[in-house]
């Protein structure tokens, strides 16, 4: 595609890639993060391994979205860097045992450590009386993320930040969901609320 040619799988991107700018890098990336679920056994990264796959699977994504929106270039990078981080992390807190049911666990080895957590099987980790501080750790971090990303949007035109707004805002009250409840098993499904996305449309949607 960057290199002037087209097929059917990337025919559609074209016009886009033109249009904004999209670079060539966020794209790889996107694939890189990808690569890192289906080839590696992730059990258990380092914080660093932790924040390359948030900056690929996520902040990639914010990168390229955020040329579309219109976010001026080094705003729309630190903002793409906080609020990508804040939602994987998020997710990765709200997913743990669908991730465990695939062999995987992103929780990140100091994090276990710190929490006393010695095991590596998956299942006694997810039973391990110390998963709420290892989780706790990950939730102080994402809150850390989104509210950095809070400050970037407060100097970005508004139009321009309406769909990281409502992301913020929903994936914000996701988190504080997950903290109330708490980690220790059984855990309950908690998801994102039809009423908090309603309000977060309204107050941010609406220019």
């Amino acid at each position: 595609l960057y290199a002037g040619k087209t097929s059917e799988l990337t025919k559609g991107l074209a016009a886009p890639v033109k249009a904004f700018g999209l670079k060539k890098g966020d794209f790889l990336a996107v694939i890189d993060g990808m690569e890192m679920d289906v080839a590696r056994d992730i059990r258990a990264p380092d914080w660093d391994e932790l924040d390359l796959y948030c900056d690929r699977v996520a902040s990639a994504v914010g990168r390229l979205s955020a040329r579309i929106f219109g976010i001026d270039d080094a705003k729309g990078r630190e903002l793409s860097h906080h609020l990508g981080r804040a939602l994987q992390m998020t997710n990765i807190l709200r997913d743990l045992d669908e991730d465990s049911e695939m062999g995987r666990l992103y929780l990140p080895k100091e994090a276990l450590r710190e929490a006393d957590i010695k095991d590596r099987d998956l299942a006694k980790v997810l039973s391990n009386s110390g998963l709420d501080k290892a989780c706790g750790l990950v939730a102080a971090r994402a809150k850390t993320h989104f509210a950095q990303a809070e400050s970037v949007m407060e100097h970005c035109a508004r139009e321009s930040v309406r769909s990281p707004r409502i992301m913020a805002s929903v994936y914000r009250a996701l988190l504080d969901k997950l903290v109330e409840r708490g980690w220790t098993p059984p855990r309950r499904e908690v998801r994102p609320s039809k009423l908090q996305f309603a309000w977060a449309v309204m107050r941010y949607g609406m220019v």
